[in-house]
């Protein structure tokens, strides 16, 4: 919960091209492969920070390497679509995704869902938030008031706790139009969403419940160090449903060999008993993940069925007739996908 925080979601995101710089995405991509040499590049959903993916990433990663005897290259993109182009052009193998740019890499990337994170905590999803200052009074009301005098911080366009989430079971069903409701709308990740709130640089702004989570976690930590924490100067105005966790994606024309190795390093990490597994767990809850579960496609209908809604509100705000009726038949196609998974197997369409 990829809606990643430091975590899938729009993890609390963008490390941006300094991070890529860092884990070696700087140089030029090798040639387009099917894996089968036996190197992968496996995109990850933009954290906070390069120390966090140093910190976070490499042990998980060295692991993976010394299970499947592939070499594991990481790649940071600048932002979530630069993932799904990365994708997209071959540049890279296998990736940890948000649900939304996870579902852009199904579609324009020639994508598959296999695998899918779940949460540690025991409540498998999370939610989309809205923060303000602790110190303020900024209510939910003040922003829905759209009177243009407040700065507010929104996700990246493929984030769906960021974006999407709020879009959909907020601002969208109440007729609001964010590009113009606030006096400014910076487009950021989750940290930078938070930071801005924290320090009173924004007055409200995305974000979602793991990260939010993360940061008052670590908070302990740099408490005792004596150093500033963030996670007590927000408060919570908003919450959204429940968002599936986040999707592990590879490209399709992998080779069935490697696929069925990586395969096996996630259903199988972290799991089990013993002084290992518990090390496995430990890397992965910094991430705020449990492990991992298998899935497929039908992983993302939920998010589908918000990106319907949202297209279909979006027309009615419009006027258009067509365009109404084209997004609502596209809106009652998804329903009916979930109505028949669910029969088939008794779960909520987000778990699977």
């Amino acid at each position: 919960m990829i809606d990643a925080t430091l975590s899938r979601r729009g993890l609390i995101a963008a490390a941006g091209l300094g991070a890529a710089a860092l884990l070696g995405c700087s140089r030029q991509p090798t040639p387009p492969s099917n894996g089968s040499s036996g190197v992968l590049k496996f995109s990850i959903v933009a954290p906070e920070s390069a120390s966090s993916l140093e910190s976070y990433w490499r042990p998980i990663i060295a692991d993976m390497e010394k299970a499947t005897g592939l070499k594991i290259e990481p790649y940071i993109g600048a932002n979530y679509t630069a993932l799904v182009e990365a994708m997209r052009f071959k540049q890279t193998h296998f990736g940890w995704f948000t649900n939304l740019s996870g579902l852009e890499a199904i579609r324009r990337a020639d994508g598959e869902v296999f695998a899918r994170t779940f949460d540690p905590t025991g409540d498998d999803g999370y939610n989309s938030v809205i923060l303000v200052p602790a110190s303020s009074k900024t209510t939910l009301e003040d922003i829905l008031r759209c009177d243009r005098t407040l700065n507010f911080g929104i996700g990246d366009a493929k984030s769906t706790s960021g974006t999407l989430a709020p879009k959909t079971y907020l601002f969208s069903p109440k007729g609001i139009d964010v590009q113009t409701c606030f006096k400014t709308l910076k487009s950021a990740n989750h940290n930078t969403n938070l930071v801005g709130v924290a320090n009173g640089v924004l007055d409200a702004g995305t974000g979602n419940s793991t990260s939010l989570r993360l940061q008052r976690e670590r908070d302990v930590e740099r408490a005792a160090k004596g150093e500033p924490t963030l996670g007590d100067k927000v408060r919570v105005v908003w919450t959204s449903p429940r968002l599936p966790e986040d999707p592990i994606v590879w490209r399709k024309d992998l080779d069935p060999a490697v696929k069925e190795k990586l395969r096996q390093f996630f259903l199988t990490y972290a799991q089990g008993e013993g002084a290992e597994a518990e090390r496995q767990r430990g890397l992965l809850a910094k991430l705020s993940i449990g492990g991992f579960k298998p899935a497929d496609d039908n992983h993302l209908l939920r998010v589908r069925e918000m990106e319907a809604t949202e297209n279909v509100l979006e027309a009615q705000r419009s006027g258009d007739p067509k365009r109404i009726a084209d997004a609502r038949k596209a809106l009652d196609g998804v329903k009916a996908e979930e109505a028949a998974l669910q029969a088939r197997t008794g779960q909520p369409v987000d778990v699977n």
